[in-house]
């Protein structure tokens, strides 16, 4: 199913009709500030393992990510971190970025890598957000790309849909992405430490 979503003004009636597809146990297709993403409900165990299987990859060495709606339920998922960078979180969120912060026992160990850690996302982009918002908890994502080229992302929703509609529930068309994936920083041993150049500009928050 393809669903069009305003990019400014996403309709609550059409984010409700994602949300109780990712609460079934569904995989969407979704916009995100960087690139269009695969996502599901971040509790649903097969759901993330049929992710894993479009992909190829295991679980426990896939690069998933958290993306959540804000910072207020950090706790839940990641231990505590210092004042600093708290500081630098807030200025670089909303935004493109990936903190990857020390998991606690509440992220699923399906997906804690082996250095018990997660990515932590807060897109600025509305639709994502919406989604997470109204399905009450983060979103298990991924980037998607060309199968044959893991470097090569499409920016286009309707040929997403067309090349990869059958592996998920709902591709939702929020507009043309990015071809840059977010700016990947590794927080989790207290120093900031870029582990992937991407399209968020450092200088902005640090």
């Amino acid at each position: 199913m393809l669903i069009h979503i305003h990019t400014e003004n996403p309709e609550p009636r059409k984010i409700k009709i994602v949300a109780e597809c990712l609460n079934d146990g569904g995989i969407i297709i979704y916009p995100t500030d960087t690139v269009y993403s695969l996502g599901c409900n971040l509790y649903n165990h097969t759901a993330i393992e049929k992710i894993s299987s479009i992909k190829n990859i295991d679980p426990k060495k896939a690069n998933y990510s958290l993306v959540c709606h804000d910072l207020s339920h950090l706790s839940d998922f990641v231990f505590s971190i210092d004042t600093p960078l708290y500081r630098v979180m807030k200025k670089a969120l909303p935004g493109p970025y990936t903190f990857i912060l020390r998991a606690n026992n509440n992220v699923p160990k399906i997906f804690r890598s082996k250095k018990k850690t997660v990515g932590i996302r807060v897109p600025a982009n509305l639709i994502s957000r919406s989604i997470v918002r109204e399905l009450g908890n983060p979103v298990t994502s991924t980037s998607i790309h060309d199968l044959n080229d893991i470097d090569e992302y499409i920016r286009d929703p309707e040929i997403i849909y067309e090349k990869y509609g059958n592996l998920a529930d709902i591709v939702i068309d929020g507009g043309f992405g990015n071809i840059e994936p977010s700016t990947v920083l590794d927080c989790s041993e207290g120093d900031i430490v870029l582990i992937r150049k991407g399209l968020g500009n450092l200088d902005n928050i640090l």
